[in-house]
């Protein structure tokens, strides 16, 4: 087999792994807009915001802690204790909801049956604000994050390949169980979505505010709910890319990462998010591998523009998404 052709196997894998990453984050703008028809500029910085979090919780570390030993001119730093894990992640989705909460009573509760435009502009003062937040809270340093996740060459894969191909793919395990988190989350919030009386809720009240309030549907409960739940996707994908690279105020970007994949999959498509994030990902390494050699490389960066700029021309409600007819 042409070593070319190996090589390019290769690189197929690991952009559908890359593309799970990238369907993680775009799962959470889905589920929001779903349910309210809001764009939320401020998915990635929750996702930032929750793995800010998990860290703090496991190290022991004390909330604002900077900012009173700055007041105050003390030394505090922590507690002098680590959490599990498992505990710590429980601890994180309780906050999470706390701050869909905090969200839904403080930000969007005045603001149901207004424009797109206004609902968007409160997301990213909301980004911004978290941002800030986890700064005070935690600290802006590098973080390391560790929840015991399996890292590093998956040997089977390699071993396999090579007694194949004569050459040893590498596949990392951490986009392993990316992959299968993925494709649990996604059958879970596509039975949620479809076939459970919250999920219909969901679905009337991003239809039309004020018809699904004149029903009886709690807004203001379904949207707690829905910021919930985004606020659990978020801390998934937090910890994936956060176990990845870091947690740094570095991992808010990946939002703008998820924009490509929402205008392939379409706004209102779970499944949609799962399909265009793996185009997404497979595209933009193989075109990397065939293209950026010729054209001195660095096509990753916007290659997934480009694309998602030809399906706005020629399909822009998406590959799933609702087209939307309008009659004047």
């Amino acid at each position: 087999m042409p070593e070319q052709l190996i090589f390019g196997m290769e690189v197929f894998l690991n952009g559908l792994m890359a593309g799970v990453l990238y369907a993680l984050v775009a799962l959470g703008f889905v589920l929001i807009y779903k349910a309210s028809g809001i764009f939320n500029y401020a998915q990635g910085v929750m996702a930032l915001f929750s793995a800010l979090t998990l860290v703090g919780i496991m190290e022991g570390q004390v909330p604002f802690g900077h900012l009173v030993n700055a007041i105050f001119g003390t030394e505090i730093h922590g507690f002098g204790w680590h959490v599990p894990a498992f505990a710590a992640i429980l601890l994180t989705m309780g906050v999470m909801i706390l701050l869909a909460w905090c969200v839904q009573r403080f930000v969007f509760r005045d603001l149901v049956g207004q424009e797109p435009i206004i609902l968007f502009m409160a997301t990213i003062g909301l980004a911004y604000f978290l941002e800030g937040v986890g700064d005070l809270m935690w600290g802006s340093e590098i973080k390391k994050l560790d929840v015991g996740l399996p890292q590093g060459i998956n040997a089977v894969i390699d071993e396999t390949t090579f007694e194949w191909f004569g050459y040893g793919f590498f596949i990392d395990n951490l986009d392993i169980v990316a992959t299968i988190i993925a494709a649990l989350l996604v059958a879970a919030l596509v039975v949620f979505a479809q076939y459970t009386k919250q999920g219909r809720a969901m679905r009337a009240v991003a239809d039309d505010h004020q018809a699904a309030l004149s029903v009886g549907i709690s807004l203001s409960f379904v949207w707690v709910m829905v910021w919930s739940v985004a606020g659990f996707v978020a801390l998934v994908a937090g910890i994936m890319w956060g176990t990845k690279s870091g947690v740094q105020f570095s991992l808010s970007l990946i939002a703008l990462k998820a924009l490509p994949v929402l205008m392939l999959g379409g706004f209102t498509s779970i499944p949609g998010a799962i399909v265009g994030g793996l185009i997404i990902g497979v595209g933009e390494k193989l075109f990397e591998f065939a293209v950026g050699p010729l054209v001195g490389g660095a096509t990753e960066n916007w290659f997934a523009y480009v694309l998602a700029l030809v399906f706005l021309v020629f399909r822009p409600q998406g590959l799933f998404g609702e087209k939307i007819i309008e009659r004047v």
